[in-house]
């Protein structure tokens, strides 16, 4: 006898639940998370709301996203820059920027194009020498992680599930897919982007 597959409405109402659940610290979360496809949330602690000045809802994340490989790999390696081997890779993460847009002042961050012998795409900017530790000290120091490991075989996209769990829980940090309009997020980001923009080599900072 055959059973159904699970709708994307049912494996989005297991995944919330999954993602309202446990939490890690970041420096725990690379022995618990599982290498394998899913979605993981990233909550603050009540310092991280006031710092990013928005009004605290702890049990509320302030992120969620997918991973289509592997959530160690993309959620602790890319986001949380806990590989001591790796450079923090901001310009390929849309959450450390949209972080880095948010904590420019508080941080001391200064926004650079992410390849400095080819400055292009500026919205992907990088941060400047001594940005990304700041950064990532401070995420490792406020944020926590919950996720969700996607069932083997799932029947629909994972990016038809993390729709509904970002529409569920409706984000601030999320820019995709939200039904908000974060604008003082984008505009923070457009300032990030046009500060990298400017960017010129030492020495040649007056130049057109």
């Amino acid at each position: 006898m055959s059973t159904l597959a699970p709708s994307p409405h049912d494996l989005a109402a297991a995944a919330v639940l999954a993602l309202s659940g446990e939490r890690w610290a970041i420096a725990d979360a690379a022995q618990q998370v599982p290498a394998c496809p899913g979605l993981y949330a990233i909550y603050g602690d009540e310092q991280a709301w006031s710092d990013l000045q928005f009004e605290p809802v702890l049990n509320r994340p302030l992120y969620v996203g997918k991973a289509e490989d592997s959530l160690v790999s993309r959620d602790i390696n890319d986001h949380f820059a806990t590989n001591p081997k790796a450079k923090p890779r901001t310009g390929s993460s849309t959450v450390r920027r949209s972080f880095a847009a948010l904590l420019r002042d508080t941080l001391d961050l200064q926004a650079v194009p992410r390849n400095l012998a080819r400055p292009e795409r500026f919205a992907n900017y990088a941060l400047a020498e001594g940005g990304d530790a700041r950064l990532s000290e401070w995420m490792h120091a406020r944020l926590t992680l919950a996720v969700w490991p996607a069932p083997a075989g799932v029947p629909v996209p994972l990016g038809r599930v993390e729709t509904e769990v970002i529409v569920h829980f409706r984000l601030p940090i999320n820019l995709d897919k939200n039904p908000g309009k974060l604008a003082r997020l984008s505009r923070a980001r457009a300032v990030m982007a046009a500060e990298a923009s400017r960017w010129r080599p030492e020495g040649m900072n007056g130049a057109p």
